[in-house]
């Protein structure tokens, strides 16, 4: 691959000579007689190294040239050319930046070793960038939701997509299921994330004190506002507000928020004054507001301000084997938090939890979780451990959510590892190793398969296949 080089070199016969031979070398060769005039060349075009004399005869020294490479092309290793071979000439260019020296006169085989060098270098800076890039570009979703079911990987999708954006969201699900750590997700995710994250649950604030909490108010506005107050819109400016239970706010106040958000301005409470808000809204809710609207329990005109994006939260009875995830992750959890031993599930248990409705979703899960912990007095966590109503109301498993029979379980499960082994298993065995089959019916795509076989069975993915077809 051809390389660029900037030469900065204002003895005219050395400059052709070097050139020649970076030429004759297949490099592309830029000169420039000044200092100056290399860092404007710099600003138009990239370049590969930066080879100087370090006693340029106008204008900036070569050792200055480096300090200023160094600080606006830092990426870009520069080689300095000295005829004094003294160490306190070596010891300034390094210092200044420079990523190594030739002492003139210098045999032109040493000059291309240590310019190869100083482009090895500088192609590595540049895929350690690319490498970067990738990695923030691959960032995970949401890794605060925890669980690998469809539902959940499409609705990671979907935030992925909404939230580079500054449209309008609602996120509806049951209560329970997470709609506020969706909400953190789309603005973790978005050009908004160094900005605030302010969240107000409007069934929580009376109605005659929310207009002061969503607008502000002046002081003096009403009784025991002794000092202005700003309010929640223009708190999250840069950021993000997420009106929570917004199907919970009064009529009255629609009208108002309806008209902060059409026009991006509000005036607090007993003020004369407008004060502009650079806020994106997120809006919550458990209710189905187009129920809400035909019942003129909420205003069609808000429905339609705010409903710009929605997306729905799966609730967590249709979220398959993500329940034993989130029991897991809950249970490691609790048990570092109170010292506990435990540290898996017993089969029954297993059952249990994936056979119960979750009527409270992930909420309802973590205070099972948080309980059976408390309770547990060995390290596997045991029916007994469960709450009442769940050992109770037990019903039998569902096998077209789940792929096996619950009575496959084995007796004991210490860890996730071997749920989702025996899982694995059997849809391989009823795909007969067919790997891309077995991909689709497991909701992954063959990538996903294939690192998950190396995990759960220490091997590569023909191995883990062979494997599993023999167990």
């Amino acid at each position: 691959m051809q390389s660029t080089i900037l030469l900065i070199e204002d003895d005219s016969d050395l400059s052709d000579l070097i050139v020649l031979s970076l030429e004759t070398q297949g490099h592309k060769v830029l000169r420039a007689q000044s200092a100056e005039e290399a860092l404007r060349i710099l600003v138009d075009k990239p370049v590969d190294a930066i080879v100087t004399d370090m006693n340029l005869q106008q204008g900036m020294t070569g050792v200055e040239l480096c300090s200023a490479v160094r600080e606006r092309h830092e990426d870009v290793p520069v080689v300095v050319m000295t005829a004094y071979g003294t160490l306190e000439a070596a010891v300034a260019a390094i210092r200044a930046g420079a990523y190594d020296f030739v002492t003139k006169p210098f045999e032109l085989d040493h000059f291309s070793l240590v310019l190869d060098r100083a482009l090895g270098l500088h192609a590595l800076r540049r895929e350690v960038g690319h490498l970067r890039s990738a990695a923030e570009e691959r960032a995970p979703i949401a890794p605060d939701i925890v669980g690998e079911s469809p539902v959940l990987d499409h609705m990671r999708s979907l935030i992925s997509r909404v939230a580079e954006t500054d449209s309008t969201v609602v996120v509806t699900g049951e209560s329970g299921t997470g709609k506020e750590l969706v909400a953190r997700a789309l603005h973790e995710a978005s050009a908004r994330r160094n900005g605030k994250f302010v969240a107000i649950n409007c069934a929580a604030v009376p109605e005659a004190l929310l207009e002061s909490e969503l607008f502000g108010h002046a002081r003096g506005a009403f009784t025991d506002a002794r000092a202005a107050r700003t309010g929640l819109l223009v708190q999250a400016n840069g950021g993000t507000l997420l009106l929570d239970e917004i199907g919970e706010m009064p009529l009255g106040m629609q009208v108002k928020l309806l008209r902060a958000l059409q026009e991006r301005r509000l005036r607090p409470v007993g003020s004369d004054v407008e004060v502009e808000f650079d806020a994106r809204i997120i809006a919550a809710t458990h209710r189905d507001l187009q129920v809400e609207v035909a019942e003129r329990r909420f205003r069609e005109d808000l429905f339609y301000r705010i409903n710009v994006v929605r997306i729905d939260v799966p609730p967590l009875r249709a979220r398959g084997n993500d329940v034993l995830l989130l029991a897991q992750r809950f249970l490691v959890r609790f048990a570092a938090q109170s010292g506990r031993d435990a540290r898996g599930l017993s089969a029954a248990v297993a059952r249990r939890l994936l056979g119960h409705a979750w009527p409270g979703n992930v909420r309802e899960l973590q205070n099972c979780m948080e309980r059976a912990v408390a309770v547990s007095r060995g390290n596997e966590i045991a029916l007994g451990d469960l709450p009442d109503s769940i050992v109770d109301q037990y019903q039998p498993s569902h096998p077209e959510l789940f792929g096996v029979e619950l009575s496959d379980v084995p007796e004991s499960i210490p860890t996730m590892e071997e749920v989702e082994r025996r899982y694995i298993r059997h849809v391989l065995t009823a795909v007969h190793g067919n790997k891309t089959l077995a991909a689709q019916c497991l909701g992954f795509d063959r990538r996903t398969l294939y690192r998950k076989l190396g995990r759960v069975y220490g091997a590569d993915a023909d191995g883990g296949v062979a494997q599993a077809s023999r167990m």
